[in-house]
Formats: C-alpha cells, structure tokens, sequence
C-alpha cells in the first residue's frame, strides 16, 4: 500500500502508547468526493489535500453509496488508525517522499517505510517458490525460466494479474491478440478460474518462439529480474506493483478494483514509469468491465517496450527506482534506517512502561 492512496484503504501496523496520539487533520476519508459530482462514471473528481494534484474519473473509484459495506470498512480502518501508535508502510522513502511526508508532518501520523519486502533475502529455493501453496511449483513454472533464458534482453513481457482477477471470455480473446498485435515475447499467467484459455485464444495461440503461458502460480519475483523481462502487464496491486519496482521493469497499468486506480496514478502520472491501457471502471470480476480492445492493448504494450522515445525514458526511470528501492533496504539505507528507529520506539517505550509499573 502506498502512502498516496493511505486515504481510502491501506493495511497498517499500530502499537500501544504510553500517551495518546495527537488527533490527524482532515484526509478524505471523512467526505465524501462524490457528494458534489454528477451521477456520472465520466466526471472528473479531484481527491484533495494531496502533494500532486489527482483526478479520476468517477467511474474509477469505489463509490460510498453503491458499496456502503466497503465504505464502512474504510471508515473503520480510519477511525483505527487515528489512535494506532503508528503504522508501517511496506514502501520506501525515495520512491514518494511528498506522501511519506504528507502522511507524518500534514496528517501528524506516525509511520515507518520498511519496503521493498520483496527484497528480503532468501535462497533462490525460497525465491523461486515465495507465494505458492504448500511450495508447489507447476512444470510451466519450473519451464518459464529456461524459455526466458533463451529470449534477449528486455525483450519479453510478462503479463499477470494477481490471484483475484479472473477477465472475461470476451476480455481474454482481446487480451490474448492485443499481445499476438504488439509482436513482443510474452509469459502469461492466468490465474485459477479464468475463462478456459483453450475457448478464448485465437487459432494457433500461442506462437511456441514468442508466448509462453503458465496456469495458476508462477514465481514472479524470479520472473520480473529475469534479464529478459523487460516489461510488466499488471493490474496495479501494490505488492506486485512495489516488485516490479524492486526489479526495475516498466508498466503496462490495467487496474481493477480496490487501491488499484490510486497506484495507477503513482506509477503513471508521478513516477512516470509506465503507460495504461486506459482502464475506466471499478468492478470486481464478479462485476462487468469495459471491454479493452486488442489494438488499444498492442500499442499500450509498444508505448512501454519501445526502444526509443517515451519507452526508452520510462526504461530509464524504472532503473533509477531499482537502484534507489536496493538502496533502500541496505544498511544506511532508509529503510534499513527506519527498521531501526521502529525497534528503538519500541524499546524505549516497553522500557517507560516498566518504569511506570504497567
């Protein structure tokens, strides 16, 4: 969860303090931004109070009166957060220092920036099976990488939509020849119950020396700093989106529901490290989406992965956040820096209550 989108959800860490937390300053969690909107998914809504200006359609965001369950939850999470002794962000300082900023000196909130955790160490055994069940890996798992070994450099797209997107029928068949349009080397993952890829996919999809698919699991961090990779189609989760930055590939931004539409516009507008599909609606995959045609995917994908102009800045502007991310967690790094404050506070506190016979 990123900073920028703290204000309408976010997944926090509190502990208890000695003396209470000085109430933050209105965020937008308490209004509603739609109140003064038109009923209408095309309307311009700007969140306010942030460091850059932000507007999203209407039709992107959760809608308070169509999902008051959703809201509430939010609203509870707020409410939670306001006495919470802090809250940990798995996030770090240079990727959004306005937010990191924002967050404690305008919303007078404790935080701690202790990410990319998908940068902890761990044996490549641990790598190549982080977020599998039980570890299992699948053979089109273990196969995908030596198919990227034979691929050239940043020539390949890998295309994942986390566990809980699951597209349409209609959706695969445009996703599947927007990539077969872009000419690009791709690994697709298609997430247990998806559309049957067998009723979805063109005749002769895919080409065995350009597309690889993988159903269900497959070990992304391993995938994304793969030498091959060079670019990411993704659905904007923070966690996929932070790996993405650990390893310095760009973005193909498609989101969804939830924080998504927020991280979007982090990666798209602020850090400038990748292009949308132009996605415009907020529905879960039980819900119908907008049907995104094939050409409008192809030359998303080419925006991106292009070797020259707009691609080749947003190539260099994702390998800047790589470096900076590894910095990050690097001992004197700011993260590092602020694990170890994170553990003094603690200690000094357990330390204060003691003392006060608590």
């Amino acid at each position: 969860m990123t900073p920028q989108s703290m204000e309408s959800c976010a997944s926090r860490s509190s502990a208890p303090a000695c003396s209470p937390v000085p109430a933050p300053k209105p965020c937008s969690v308490r209004s509603n931004p739609f109140e003064a909107c038109p009923d209408d998914p095309a309307t311009i809504v700007s969140l306010p109070g942030l460091p850059h200006r932000v507007v999203e359609l209407r039709g992107q965001m959760m809608d308070p009166v169509k999902r008051p369950h959703e809201w509430a939850w939010f609203q509870l999470i707020h409410a939670t957060d306001r006495w919470s002794y802090g809250e940990l962000f798995n996030s770090f300082h240079e990727l959004e220092p306005a937010y990191a900023e924002h967050y404690r000196a305008t919303l007078h909130r404790r935080a701690w920036l202790v990410g990319p955790v998908a940068l902890a160490s761990g044996s490549e055994k641990d790598v190549t099976s982080r977020g599998a069940v039980a570890g299992a890996l699948s053979p089109e798992s273990i196969g995908c990488v030596w198919w990227l070994d034979e691929k050239p450099a940043s020539s390949v797209l890998y295309v994942s939509f986390g566990t809980m997107t699951i597209f349409s029928p209609e959706q695969m068949r445009e996703l599947a020849r927007g990539l077969d349009l872009s000419g690009k080397n791709f690994v697709w993952v298609i997430a247990n119950g998806s559309a049957s890829t067998d009723l979805c996919m063109p005749v002769g999809f895919p080409m065995a020396h350009c597309g690889y698919i993988v159903r269900g699991w497959a070990p992304q961090v391993l995938i994304l700093n793969h030498p091959a990779v060079g670019g990411y189609m993704t659905h904007c989760g923070w966690n996929s989106t932070l790996k993405a930055v650990s390893a310095g590939v760009p973005m193909v931004t498609w989101p969804r529901y939830a924080d998504q539409f927020h991280n979007e516009k982090l990666v798209v507008e602020v850090l400038e490290v990748g292009f949308g599909v132009g996605a415009e609606d907020y529905a879960t995959w039980m819900e119908t989406h907008r049907l995104i045609g094939s050409e409008v995917i192809a030359e998303s994908i080419r925006k991106v992965m292009k070797e020259e102009g707009d691609g080749d800045t947003i190539r260099k502007k994702a390998e800047e956040l790589r470096d900076k991310a590894r910095a990050a967690v690097e001992k004197g790094g700011s993260s590092y820096d602020d694990v170890g404050q994170l553990m003094e506070e603690l200690i000094a506190r357990r330390c204060c209550r003691r003392t006060a016979g608590e």
